[in-house]
């Protein structure tokens, strides 16, 4: 029986019941006053499904209320296949597709999967690495810049530029940047590892000066074919770029650079959650539906800059 014939993916009520359980695990909690003694549920013929009313502060809401769900028309149900169908394809899934599977509109399947990426953003996120644990670290170029024409051999300004980091057998964190030069990638690597951490860069000049913020900065020489020597590789994090521009060319297509950081949220969100660290695609979805609360998306601001 496929996991997308749970009831939850197809009856409204049984949707606001499975995200209540996952938004409120302790009880209902009121999104605007905070309280959680005095709260009836007023669902009936008369109300909306999922309404609950805090008698503390005298105000009605749902599940849905002070998260990325706020506000929409979409069923509920439709937002949890969305959820999960973004959460189990490795390389994304596109709105034109969203639009077709779930039967809504292109407009409304772009911005459904806008706000499911913001959903997946990281906050707080703690320093990467430690005593003993390995950390690489490079950058990437693809896609093209609006407006900025080719220059140079290569043409990197012209091209969207990330930088990413990636903990040995752990995580990753990616950051779009306007350009890559060693004061904005060394700033990111300070600001995101632990200082007794083993940095593994290539030869690029951008790394100069790392072993000030690393215990031990060590590198391999790609213009030499070197790819590793002993455990020095960046094979890992080449390996996660890979993964993001198959996805991105294959699937996604085309990207304005305006909206790259909700595309790089929503490809670190399933390599951090990803099978090789116990994380199914069931687990996932979860994890980006507890991941709602306290985000907001409205359209005008996906879609400005």
């Amino acid at each position: 029986m496929s996991v997308l014939s749970a009831p939850h993916f197809h009856n409204e009520k049984a949707a606001y019941r499975f995200l209540e359980a996952q938004v409120w695990p302790d009880g209902p909690v009121c999104p605007h006053c905070g309280g959680f003694d005095r709260i009836g549920k007023l669902e009936g013929e008369s109300t909306r499904i999922g309404v609950h009313k805090c008698y503390q502060c005298r105000k009605p809401f749902t599940v849905k209320v002070g998260t990325v769900f706020e506000a929409s028309h979409v069923p509920l149900h439709k937002w949890l296949q969305a959820a999960f169908l973004m959460c189990s394809s490795k390389k994304g899934i596109s709105s034109n597709q969203l639009h077709r599977t779930l039967g809504v509109t292109l407009k409304t399947a772009w911005f459904m999967s806008h706000r499911l990426r913001e959903a997946m953003r990281e906050t707080n996120p703690e320093p990467m690495g430690g005593e003993g644990k390995i950390v690489e670290a490079d950058e990437s170029y693809f896609g093209k810049r609006t407006g900025v024409k080719k220059i140079g051999p290569g043409g990197h300004r012209a091209m969207m530029t990330v930088v990413g980091l990636v903990e040995r057998g752990g995580k990753v964190r990616t950051f779009h940047v306007d350009q890559a030069n060693r004061g904005t990638v060394l700033g990111i690597v300070k600001d995101n590892m632990t200082s007794d951490t083993r940095l593994h860069t290539d030869e690029s000049n951008f790394y100069m000066g790392a072993y000030k913020i690393a215990a031990k900065h060590e590198t391999v020489k790609h213009s030499a074919k070197e790819y590793a020597r002993g455990d020095v590789t960046t094979n890992t994090i080449e390996g996660y770029f890979g993964i993001f521009k198959r996805g991105m060319k294959g699937v996604y297509q085309h990207c304005d650079e305006k909206h790259l950081h909700r595309y790089l949220s929503e490809f670190d969100f399933r390599y951090n959650q990803r099978a090789a660290l116990g994380v199914n695609d069931g687990d996932r979805t979860i994890k980006t539906l507890t991941g709602i609360i306290g985000k907001r998306l409205l359209y005008r601001d996906s879609s400005a800059v």
